[in-house]
């Protein structure tokens, strides 16, 4: 008698292919700038684009940069919502060096503050380490497929580990699938290991977030036009 093969279920190959689909992406351009996150009627910064430019219409007075940011950023304001807000600060910010470092300063103090306070806040210490891996993948960086003639100012994040920080958020938090997906997108080129994990929980989490599930289609086009949006509702829902 020939031993009993196991198979994978279908969620483990649902998984996995996405794994795939998710390291695709880094060849596409930064991932935490170049494609706008869907935040449905949400307010969010002004942006005329939703590309990963600013499409030169915008008149927006980055004066107001800092203020504005911080008060989309409250604390009902889903995940979602605050990285397609820091995305678009990212935009902003390349243009106007002491408003980028105004807001990162900011916004790491107050993260920082309310934890020697006693009262850690995982969404302070999210907002400002992915404001730092948002500016690593924009500010400063010769990009000439997509900065063609932009400055090239000094990065304030440079040296910091904003990664570090989102954990740090993941594990006050607890259970958050869209922080488990900015996770996901900060580790596409490494850790493997931590991006695997991160990009599981995200998937697992998308079948009770219809916007979440919305944006991983979005982000994530397999080689035949097969997301993961799809490959979850295929995969998922017969498990």
């Amino acid at each position: 008698m020939k031993p009993k093969e196991t198979r994978p279920s279908r969620y483990l190959f649902a998984v996995a292919a996405a794994l795939l689909l998710f390291a695709s992406v880094a060849q596409a351009g930064p991932p935490l700038v170049c494609h706008a996150f869907q935040i449905g009627q949400a307010k969010s910064l002004p942006l005329a684009s939703h590309s990963w430019n600013l499409s030169g219409e915008e008149n927006y007075d980055t004066k107001n940069l800092v203020k504005d940011t911080l008060e989309i950023l409250a604390p009902d304001a889903p995940v979602l919502v605050r990285m397609e807000t820091l995305r678009r600060a990212t935009l902003y910010a390349r243009k106007d060096p002491l408003a980028a470092r105004e807001l990162l300063a900011k916004l790491y103090s107050r993260a920082s503050s309310a934890e020697s306070a006693g009262h850690p806040d995982a969404l302070a210490w999210f907002d400002s380490g992915y404001l730092v891996e948002t500016y690593k993948q924009w500010i400063g960086r010769d990009l000439p497929h997509m900065t063609d003639g932009m400055r090239l100012d000094a990065n304030p994040a440079a040296g910091v580990d904003g990664y570090a920080m989102v954990k740090k958020a993941i594990a006050l938090r607890g259970d958050d699938a869209q922080m488990e997906f900015a996770a996901a997108l900060i580790t596409l080129s490494g850790p493997r290991d931590e991006h695997a994990q991160h990009a599981q929980k995200a998937l697992a989490g998308a079948k009770n977030d219809a916007l979440l599930a919305q944006n991983l289609a979005t982000h994530f086009l397999g080689a035949k036009d097969q997301t993961v949006s799809e490959m979850l509702a295929k995969n998922l829902a017969t498990k």
